[in-house]
């Protein structure tokens, strides 16, 4: 075990804390590896599988996040997320018992609550580990949890759901949680509140309501009242937003277009999902952190000209005539597209005081719940079910109702069968297409991030503010 305070030590916390993050992501992705089961089983539309992964799980994700951050400001954030980890393994396990939409529905609202009170704590604790200069390299290597946990729920999600069916999938994935929650509680030490910016933290206000409300409307001015972390902020949901729609349709994707099975789907959305955005989340924050010397602008400009590299691709990955080529595609637009979190988790760290941050991140994630993940996945399933029925029209008859589940009944006739096929195949690529121009939006408010950071004097690292 590495000594206390040291450099490996931290290391060894902030992979701990990946993994945590890597199980909240695994839960969280797994529906949309398994929809195309699902979609079938329980006969949904993909406006119904959009808030499955999106929506329902999304709202109280992030309300959830306020209050779990306001006590992550005040207790134990060690005993906070391992709380957490329990309830949100073990209720993503629960989902195999479900038998109709709404059932599942309910699960997936309760598994957002709980998955709430990983991230702003995991933040703020690394934040007391971290000096400011290192925040962004250390907020990127937890943020590729969220990779390494949708290669592992590509994989393991789609062999189960092919070879034993997509409610075993939810129950093998819900498990191995509980075990990390035990690890990291033995391990992680809570550190002291500002340990890493050289100077203790205030001790926090006795709790009441006035406190809790103003405390809450400072985080809230950091974080939109100052141009450039406002244009971060923006531009890390405007990402996110089209990034939860884009991958959550991926799998379909190739199951739709090229007739790929789902173990294969798993293997190949691992690869591009996982493995490629894993390098860029990774490869972002530590190019932003050594570009950092030569100023803050640097921490929105590696996310702008990542996003820039990355539109191309994606477009080229979704028109591809072959599923090789749309896999090599999409592997090299993750990687540039998600070299932005860990450059903009840093910045919004460093912008707030130190009883702030769990609050700060807390916010972040209402704009990546409720805007990017509750809002881009029903948007992109309602842009597809749209399409689809508009191409439908021409026969006179109700996309949804011709092809409930997105195929025709059993012993409908040959012709049918086709037209659902080719019609929803056609959609997906076109919903893929429209949601591409959401990382275009993203991208510009990078770039008038860092014009704004030049404006303002550029100083090599932005220190935190007192509080």
């Amino acid at each position: 075990m590495p000594v206390p305070d040291s450099a490996a030590y931290r290391r060894t916390v902030a992979v701990l804390l990946m993994v945590a993050y890597t199980f909240n992501s695994m839960d969280r992705s797994l529906i949309s590896i398994i929809a195309s089961p699902i979609k079938a089983d329980l006969r949904l539309t993909d406006t119904q599988l959009g808030l499955l992964g999106g929506t329902a799980f999304a709202l109280l994700y992030a309300f959830g996040g306020i209050p779990i951050a306001r006590l992550a400001e005040r207790i134990s954030r060690v005993n906070i997320i391992g709380t957490a980890l329990i309830l949100w393994s073990g209720l993503t396990a629960l989902c195999a018992a479900a038998g109709t939409f709404v059932e599942l529905l309910a699960i997936r609202v309760a598994v957002g609550v709980a998955e709430a009170g990983c991230s702003p704590a995991a933040h703020s604790l690394i934040s007391d580990y971290f000096p400011p200069a290192e925040r962004a390299s250390a907020l990127s290597i937890y943020s590729s949890g969220i990779s390494l946990g949708y290669i592992l729920a590509a994989v393991a999600g789609g062999y189960l759901a092919q070879h034993f069916g997509w409610r075993a999938a939810c129950a093998a994935v819900g498990i191995p949680g509980v075990l990390t929650a035990i690890l990291i509680k033995a391990v992680v030490r809570e550190p002291a509140r500002g340990q890493s910016d050289a100077r203790a933290a205030d001790v926090p206000a006795p709790f009441s309501l006035a406190e809790e409300l103003r405390e809450l409307r400072a985080v809230g001015a950091a974080l939109i009242c100052d141009p450039p972390i406002r244009h971060m902020v923006l531009g890390v949901t405007l990402g996110a937003f089209a990034a939860y729609g884009f991958y959550a349709f991926v799998p379909p994707y190739y199951n739709r277009v090229f007739g790929l099975g789902y173990a294969a789907t798993g293997y190949v959305t691992a690869l591009t999902g996982g493995v490629a955005v894993g390098l860029g989340i990774i490869a972002g924050g530590f190019v932003a952190d050594a570009l950092a010397r030569y100023g803050t602008r640097w921490y929105a400009l590696v996310p702008a000209i990542g996003g820039v590299l990355a539109l191309p691709l994606y477009v080229l990955a979704v028109l591809a005539s072959d599923w090789r080529t749309s896999a090599w595609a999409l592997g090299a637009a993750g990687f540039f597209q998600y070299a932005s979190l860990g450059p903009t988790f840093g910045v919004v760290q460093n912008a707030v005081g130190i009883r702030r941050r769990a609050t700060a991140t807390a916010f972040l994630y209402i704009c990546l719940s409720v805007l990017a993940l509750g809002l881009g996945q029903v948007f992109t399933g309602s842009v597809i079910d749209r399409v689809a029925q508009g191409d439908f029209a021409g026969r006179g008859a109700s996309f949804a109702a011709s092809c409930p589940g997105g195929s025709a009944l059993p012993g409908a006739a040959a012709g049918l069968q086709l037209a659902c096929r080719s019609t929803l195949s056609l959609a997906t690529r076109r919903g893929l297409l429209i949601t591409v121009a959401f990382f275009a939006w993203a991208a510009l408010h990078y770039f008038l991030a860092a014009a704004g950071f030049a404006r303002s004097g550029d100083s090599p690292v932005r220190r935190p503010q007192a509080g």
